[in-house]
C-alpha cells in the first residue's frame, strides 16, 4: 500500500477543495475553513513544514523600528536564581508526593511539597513566600550542593535587565538588592548603582519538572516550574527610591518596572503602606519616559486590586501571562471571572475579552487619565499585544519577536530549530465571547493576525513551542524584554 507523504497529501487536498469550490462556489466560510486547516498547516510543496514556513515568516515581519531606545532603565527585584530539579530537591528533603494542596504562603517542608505537588499535576507555573527565615535558609543550602543545581541572574527586573544588555548599543541600568554573586553573573553593559550593592545576595530556588515527568503517582502534563524564597529585600520594594532617584542622572528612554508581587509577604498595613509610597515614586518619573510594568504570580486578590486601581493608571505598558491575567479579572470581577483555571491553552476570545476591559477600564481615554495603553499578554502557544490606536508603532515586529525568543530561549538555541519545535495555537478562533466576535484563521505564512475593537488593535502570533525545553524560568522576562525591544512609542 503507498503511503503518501506531506506535500502529496497538501497537494491532494488542495486539488480536493478546488473541484468542491467548482460544483459547490456557496459554501459557508467555516466549511471551506475547516476544508482549508489543514492544508495551510501541513508541509508546503518545498516540504518546508508549517514551524519552517512561520519561522521565515517571522524573520521577515521583526524590523528594528524607526526610533529606538537607547537607554533603559529597570528595576527593582533581583536576585540569584538556583535552578533545579524539584522532584530530586523534594526526594533529598526525605519527603514523599502524598496530596498536593496550595498554600499562599509556605510555613514549612510539608506545605512546599503540598504546594509543588499542586502545581506539578497541572503543569502550572507558581511562585510562593517561603515565611520560616532558618529553615528556608537550610533548605537554600542542599539545594545549591545538589548535583545538577545551577546558579543563574533571577528577579524579574535583573532578567528583563540581563535580556536588554545583550544588545550591545543598548546601555542598561539595573536597580534592584544586588549581592556578589548576582554582580558577577550580570553583563558587562549592565550598569549598577553603588547605592543598590549589598552584601548578601538574595537566593529564589526554582524548582523545574519536565513533560511527563513522574513522582510515584504524579504526572506533570507539560514542563514548568515552581518558585519559592524568603526574600525580605525585594519584600519590601527596598530599592525602589533609589531606583526613582538614579533615572534624573541616567536619563533613561524607557523605564521597566517590576516586583510588586513580592510585597505578598508582608502584612496588609506594610503593602497599604508601602504600595503609597510605590505611587508617590512612580508619579515622580517625568511623564515624556514610558514606563512598562511586568506582572508576576500572585495569589493575593486585594493586593492585586490595589494594583490595578492605584498603579495601572502611571504605567504605559504591561506585560502579563495567562495566570495574571485570569488572576487579574477575579480580583476586580472582570470578564469571565468566573472561570476558576484555563483548561489547556487559554481561549483566545476569552483572553481577548480581559486584555479589552482592562484598557477601557484602566487604559487611556478621553474620560480617563490614564498612561495605560499597550498590553504584552503571553502564554505557552501564542502571544497577544494589545494597544490603544495611536501610542505605538512596531507591533507586528514586537509580537513576533517576543514569540520567536520564546521558542529560542526555551531551546537553548540562537535560531527557530524547526526540528526542536511544535505549533500547539488554535488554527482558527473567535475574537470575542463577550459580544459578536469575528472567526479568524491562522496562516503560518503569515503568521501575525490583526483585529481591532472600539480604537484597540490585536496582534496575535502563535508561539513554536520547544518540545523539550532546557529552561523555562525567565521566559516570561525574555519575552517582554524582547517585545519592548521591538516597540517604539509615539511622542505625545
Amino acid at each position: 500500500m503507498a503511503v503518501w507523504s506531506g506535500p502529496a497529501c497538501a497537494g491532494f487536498l488542495a486539488l480536493a477543495v478546488g473541484c468542491v469550490l467548482l460544483v459547490q462556489p456557496e459554501l459557508p466560510g467555516s466549511v471551506l475553513r475547516a476544508l482549508w486547516g489543514p492544508v495551510l498547516w501541513t508541509s508546503s510543496p518545498g516540504g518546508t513544514s508549517a514551524e519552517g514556513r512561520l519561522a521565515a515568516a517571522w524573520e521577515a515581519l521583526i524590523v528594528r523600528p524607526a526610533r529606538p531606545w537607547s537607554r533603559v532603565a529597570v528595576g527593582v527585584n533581583a536576585c540569584v536564581d538556583v535552578v533545579l530539579s524539584g522532584v530530586k530537591l523534594l526526594q533529598a528533603l526525605g519527603l514523599s508526593p502524598g496530596n498536593g494542596e496550595d498554600h499562599r504562603v509556605l510555613h514549612s517542608g510539608e506545605d512546599l511539597k503540598e504546594a509543588f505537588v499542586h502545581f506539578m499535576g497541572k503543569g502550572a507555573a507558581a511562585e510562593r513566600f517561603f515565611s520560616d527565615e532558618q529553615a528556608f535558609h537550610n533548605i537554600s543550602q542542599i539545594a545549591s550542593t545538589l548535583p545538577g543545581a545551577q546558579h543563574y541572574v533571577g528577579g524579574n527586573a535583573a532578567l528583563i535587565g540581563q535580556k536588554l544588555a545583550a544588545n550591545s548599543d543598548l546601555k542598561v541600568l539595573l536597580c534592584g538588592p544586588v549581592g556578589p554573586k548576582l554582580h558577577q553573573l550580570l553583563d558587562d553593559n549592565v550598569v549598577v548603582p553603588p547605592e543598590s550593592m549589598q552584601e548578601v545576595d538574595e537566593f529564589h530556588l526554582i524548582l523545574e519538572y519536565q513533560a511527563g515527568e513522574q513522582w510515584e503517582h504524579l504526572t506533570a502534563p507539560n514542563a514548568n516550574r515552581f518558585i519559592f524564597s524568603h526574600d525580605l529585600s525585594n519584600g519590601a520594594m527596598n530599592m525602589l527610591e533609589v531606583f526613582v532617584s538614579s533615572l534624573e542622572e541616567f536619563q533613561p528612554d524607557l523605564v521597566v518596572l517590576s516586583g510588586l508581587h513580592m510585597m505578598e509577604g508582608q502584612s496588609k498595613e506594610i503593602q497599604k503602606k508601602r504600595l503609597l509610597q510605590a505611587v508617590i515614586s512612580i508619579s515622580d518619573i517625568p511623564t515624556d519616559i514610558p514606563v512598562h510594568l511586568e506582572l508576576a504570580s500572585m495569589t493575593d486578590r486585594e493586593l492585586m486590586s490595589s494594583i490595578m486601581h492605584q498603579v495601572f493608571p502611571l504605567v504605559n505598558s504591561l506585560g502579563l501571562n495567562e495566570q495574571e491575567l485570569l488572576f487579574l479579572s477575579q480580583s476586580a470581577s472582570g470578564p469571565h471571572s468566573s472561570l476558576l483555571a484555563w483548561s489547556g491553552v487559554p481561549d483566545v476570545g476569552v483572553v481577548s475579552d480581559i486584555l479589552f476591559w482592562i484598557l477601557k477600564e484602566h487604559g487611556r481615554s478621553e474620560k480617563r487619565a490614564s498612561d495605560l495603553t499597550r498590553i504584552h499578554f503571553h502564554t505557552l502557544a501564542y502571544h497577544i499585544l494589545a494597544t490603544v490606536d495611536g501610542h505605538w508603532g512596531n507591533q507586528l515586529a514586537s509580537v513576533a519577536a517576543g514569540a520567536r525568543v520564546a521558542g529560542t530561549q526555551a531551546c537553548a538555541s540562537e535560531m527557530i530549530d524547526t526540528s526542536r519545535v511544535s505549533l500547539k495555537a488554535p488554527q482558527e478562533f473567535l475574537t470575542s465571547h463577550s459580544e459578536a466576535g469575528s472567526r479568524i484563521s491562522v496562516n503560518p505564512d503569515e503568521p501575525v493576525v490583526q483585529w481591532y475593537r472600539e480604537g484597540i488593535s490585536f496582534h496575535f502570533t502563535p508561539v513554536l513551542v520547544c518540545k523539550d525545553p532546557i529552561r523555562t524560568v525567565g521566559l516570561g522576562d525574555a519575552i517582554s524584554a524582547e517585545g519592548l525591544f521591538y516597540s517604539e512609542v509615539y511622542p505625545h
